[in-house]
């Protein structure tokens, strides 16, 4: 390993991430060394690590290759992996774009979840196709301190549990993950939002994301926090054959999801790199070590 790794910073309505370009998948990163990234104290600090690496160079995508050029190796902050983080997508692309290796229009990244199209568009928005949502059947309840909600189990290609309430002061602090019940429902653990209306098709979201905690954004949250209310208000459009766009406020900033008719699921927001360095390798051996 070499004295210094380049790193990036960039963040998604304020979802964050540390963004590490390793094309040829030469770097090994640990949990403990993405957690020691992740530290906002100790480390450069964000919720989740992105690893930039050629489909064709990481195990778990080179059948992916011939779809997309690069894999989007997502790492939750506590250093576990993840399937998918639609924030982190944005984020990844516009650093792609930032690098030089794509241009403005379409382009695929691979994912843990399947391959996803993203549009960079000139307005600075990058629009993510997150695919279809899965609905698993089954009452879910979600709990915080002696208020109970039923939820919506909703799959992003990450699991999600979508709580509507009457205050998102009623989530409490989400320093530790809400118990969802049945457990069984989610064997990997769950992301948990919590969700208030603010007009037509207009909703408002706190989130606890697996791995992280309580972030300011969750881009796959978002999502299927939308589903969720197109199922709740009889606008699902499958039914009604028409799409379903619902704007998303989270206290990082604001995302636009749109369902279409097939299921497929539109995001679009703002992604930006705000820094870029070099990690030091010594620190990071002795931060893991």
């Amino acid at each position: 390993m070499s004295t210094r790794i380049a790193f990036l910073k960039g963040h998604g309505t304020e979802n964050d991430f540390v963004i590490v370009p390793d094309p040829e998948n030469a770097l090994d990163l640990s949990p403990a060394a993405v957690a020691a990234l992740c530290d906002r104290r100790a480390g450069i600090g964000g919720d989740g690590v992105l690893h930039v690496v050629r489909s064709a160079a990481h195990p778990e995508a080179r059948e992916m290759a011939a779809e997309a050029e690069w894999f989007m190796d997502y790492r939750n902050g506590d250093g576990s992996v993840a399937e998918m983080c639609g924030n982190g997508v944005r984020v990844f692309a516009r650093y792609l774009q930032h690098a030089g290796h794509v241009a403005e229009g379409d382009l695929t990244i691979a994912t843990r979840a399947g391959v996803r199209t993203v549009h960079l568009a000139k307005d600075g928005d990058v629009t993510v196709g997150m695919g279809v949502a899965r609905l698993p059947e089954g009452e879910v309840t979600v709990t915080v301190g002696e208020r109970s909600w039923p939820a919506r189990n909703v799959n992003m290609g990450n699991p999600h549990a979508v709580a509507f309430v009457a205050d998102l002061g009623h989530a409490g602090d989400l320093y530790t993950a809400p118990p969802v019940s049945p457990a069984a429902a989610y064997p990997d653990g769950v992301n948990v939002e919590f969700v208030v209306d603010r007009g037509p098709r207009h909703v408002a979201m706190r989130v606890h994301e697996r791995g992280s905690g309580e972030t300011r954004s969750c881009g796959t949250g978002a999502c299927a926090v939308a589903v969720a209310a197109a199922r709740r208000d009889g606008t699902d459009p499958a039914v009604t054959g028409t799409p379903a766009t619902y704007t998303v406020d989270l206290p990082g900033g604001r995302l636009v999801i749109t369902e279409r008719p097939d299921g497929e699921i539109e995001m679009t927001g703002p992604a930006v790199i705000v820094a870029e360095g070099e990690i030091d390798a010594d620190w990071l051996a002795r931060a893991v070590g």
